[in-house]
This record gives structure tokens, sequence and C-alpha cells, in this order.
């Protein structure tokens, strides 16, 4: 049937509720139909925080509301939720009926912020966008609604910067992966808020986001809107890394790009110092390397020699990066499955480009995984082969008799808890895993 997609591996905008649940004491507050936050937490899993899941309020939207409206009916959970959780921020998010009966929001949350509530509203129906898109509309929600009331307070910080790369709970990595890139920029002079997560200092870090000298976005697309308005708002400049740096020759390319941006923009960091640091991480990355070195000739026919990878994009050029240059497993098709915007097709094609210097590696945009997968079946390449992809991908890997790692939503077949795969300690985590997986089937 036309327009029906199979293994869906994104959610509509109303699971952006995530991003709000990833913030330290946090409240999505949901003016919905009954099932959106039910479905929201069993797509993510393991999710709630301290108010997601069953947790998180909701107006539970009925027929009636449809028909007479819904604001009283919001205004009541509001005030109730105070009761309930002690919060330091509340969102609104709006589903579907909400959105087309035309409720209006942001009167109803306007009168909580006449009394000084710390509340603001986003406009997240279903039918809007995806939640990779409507991660960057909560995030500006709270940056004009909420961050814009405490932007004159303090002066700019030469030093700090705001980093905005993995997407909270979308990304099963991404408290692992903020952590890691986190120590990496304050390795090489930086102090850096990340907003999201236990190494968060919660709306302190929203409070003070102006106060940066300028922004880093670690993605291809995603979470770019955010920048560029902050660009605008506050006229702070950004740096680009268009995908995960995994491993030593990418994490070292991002930490030195950066470490001169931020000389030039008087960040007042030292370079050799941020030089110094950077020698020394590669040096135990590298070390742990050689030592890999007599496993990999013991087993060399034994390990995958050519990988499919089924991820967003941001994964998926940064591990076909690292797996190709830095552990010679080849990258064959290659499926972005994020449902990326046209917009931004052409600049990621050209990243992908650059892969490799000897050979173009196939790469589709496919939100519908089901038809990755088709294209999978009736492919087939010499070696032993990986499929590096989500939950839905673990009977093909069985059917093609190929190796197989969960690195995406859904996956029933995983725990992540601070895992990461970013940077020099996360490169090392992916060896691990992919070999790990191979060897498991030796008996």
């Amino acid at each position: 049937m036309p327009g029906i997609i199979e293994q869906q591996r994104f959610m509509c905008a109303i699971g952006a509720m995530q991003t709000v649940v990833a913030i330290k004491r946090a409240l999505p507050i949901l003016h919905s139909g009954p099932g959106c936050g039910t479905m929201v937490a069993g797509f993510f899993e393991r999710s709630t925080g301290y108010s997601g899941g069953s947790t998180a309020p909701c107006t539970n939207f009925t027929e009636t509301d449809v028909v007479f409206g819904g604001e009283k009916k919001l205004e009541g959970i509001i005030r109730r939720s105070y009761k309930v959780l002690k919060s330091d921020l509340q969102v609104v998010l709006t589903g579907c009926t909400s959105a087309i009966v035309g409720d209006d929001v942001r009167q109803v949350a306007g009168g909580f912020l006449r009394e000084g509530r710390p509340i603001v509203f986003a406009d997240t129906p279903g039918f809007k966008c995806t939640n990779y898109e409507a991660h960057s509309l909560v995030v500006k929600a709270i940056i004009d609604q909420y961050t814009d009331r405490f932007a004159g307070e303090a002066p700019k910080d030469p030093g700090l910067v705001n980093l905005f790369a993995s997407i909270p709970y979308q990304d099963p990595f991404w408290k692992g992966n903020l952590e890691e890139l986190k120590r990496l920029l304050e390795g090489i002079g930086l102090r850096v808020h990340i907003f999201f997560g236990p190494q968060a200092a919660g709306v302190e870090e929203w409070k003070a986001l102006p106060r940066a000298n300028f922004n880093v976005l670690v993605s291809p697309w995603f979470g770019l809107p955010i920048v560029e308005h902050l660009e605008e708002k506050y006229g702070q400049p950004f740096y680009q890394f268009p995908y995960l740096p995994i491993g030593g020759n990418e994490t070292s390319r991002f930490l030195r790009e950066l470490a001169t941006y931020a000389g030039e923009r008087g960040a007042g960091l030292s370079l050799p110092a941020a030089e110094a640091f950077i020698t020394g991480e590669e040096d135990a990355f590298y070390e742990e390397i050689d030592n890999l070195a007599a496993f990999l000739l013991e087993f060399r026919y034994g390990l995958p020699s050519f990988v499919h990878i089924l991820h967003d994009a941001g994964y998926v050029l940064g591990m076909a990066k690292f797996l190709l240059h830095e552990t010679g497993i080849v990258p064959r098709e290659l499926f972005i499955t994020d449902k990326t915007p046209d917009s931004y097709q052409q600049g990621i094609r050209a990243v992908a480009a650059g892969i490799s210097p000897k050979r173009t590696i196939p790469l589709y945009f496919e939100p519908d995984a089901g038809l990755a997968q088709e294209r999978i079946k009736n492919t087939e390449h010499e070696g032993r082969g990986l499929i590096i992809g989500s939950g839905w991908d673990k009977d093909l890997a069985r059917l093609k008799n190929y190796d197989f790692l969960s690195a995406a939503l859904p996956s029933a077949y995983r725990l992540v808890m601070t895992t990461g795969y970013a940077g020099y300690r996360g490169g090392l985590r992916l060896i691990e895993d992919i070999y790990n997986q191979a060897l498991g089937t030796y008996r």
C-alpha cells in the first residue's frame, strides 16, 4: 500500500518527549491522546528517566475534547502535576488531536508563566515531522521561552562551549557518547555544556547557554536548526563535525579542527597542550590496536570482512570510516534510515564519497528498512559478513549467516546503560563488540 513503510526506526514528532526526559528534573506534559506516551515509552524502552514513561502527565485527549476543546483539561493536569512531581522545568508537548482542534496551548502555558512557573510549550503533533526534527523544535522552544529570560545576566565566557550531539534515547548510546565527548573537549582545554543526562547540571546549564563563546555540533543534519538559531539569536558561531567521530583517525581530526577553531575565536586554550592531550589519547588507543594484532592474524579467516550498516546518517558515516580504515572491515551497502530531509542529502553524499579513496560505496537513504533488507537479501559478497543495525535485522543476519551487532533502535536484544561509541574509547568498544559477536559463534 502506498505510504506504508516497514520496520520504522524513528518516531513521530511527539517522540521528542524523550528530549525533555533527558534533562534533569524536567517534566514533559502531553496534551495528546492516551496512547501517545505509551507508544513512545514502548519504542524507546528503559527510558523513563525522572518523569518519562507512565509517569509523564497526559491529558488523555478524548472525543469529547475534540468537540469542546481540551484547554481546561490541560490547565488542570499542569496544576496537578506540580503537586505530584517536583520539577525544575515543565514542557508541554502537543499531539495530533489537540493540534487539529486548535487548542491555544500558548495561552494556557502563559497563565502559569505569569505565576512564575518555569514552563514552555512545543508544537509536536505526530504528523508534523519525525522525532529527529522535533528534537530541534523542543530545544529551540526551551531556549526561546526559558533560557532567554536569563540571557543578559552574565557576559560571554571565551572558554565555554555548548555541545549538541546524540539525540537522547533515539541514540541508544547517547549517555556514553556525551560523556566521552565532554571528556575529550575538556581534555583540549574547553569547558562544556552538554544539557542532557547525568553528567549535565540540569536547568543551570540551560540558563547559562547564552554565555558560551560558540557551539559544537556533532551531527550531519539533526540539531543543525538549533545551532543556526543560536547563531542568529545570540551571535554564537558553530563548529560542525558531520558524523560521530569513532576511533583514532576521526577523533584526532575532530579535536585538532576544533582546537584550531576555538583558538581563532579567542577561547584561550593552549594549542600545544591540546596537541599533547590528543597525542596521549592516540598513544593509548593505538597501543590497544597493536595488542590486537596477534589476535587478528590468528583469526584472519574467521572474522567479518565486510559490513552492512543500517542506522542514522551520523552513525553510518562514522562507523563506515572507522571500520574501513582502522579494522579493515569493508563497508558494502550502507542504509540511512532516519528519514533525512532532501535538503541535507547532497551534503551527506559528499561526505560518504570520501569514505574510501579507491571505491564507491553504495549509500541509500531508506526510511523503509524492509526495502533495505530486501536489497541485502539479494546481494552477495565474498567473505564473512556483518550487519550493524537494529533488532529488526537479527533474523536477516541469521538468514544470510552473517554476524550481527545491535546498535540502533528498536532492539530487545541488548541492554545499553552508559556504553558509548564516540571517541577513542568508543572505537575500542566497537571493536570489542564486533569481534565478541564473531567469537561467540565458535564452539
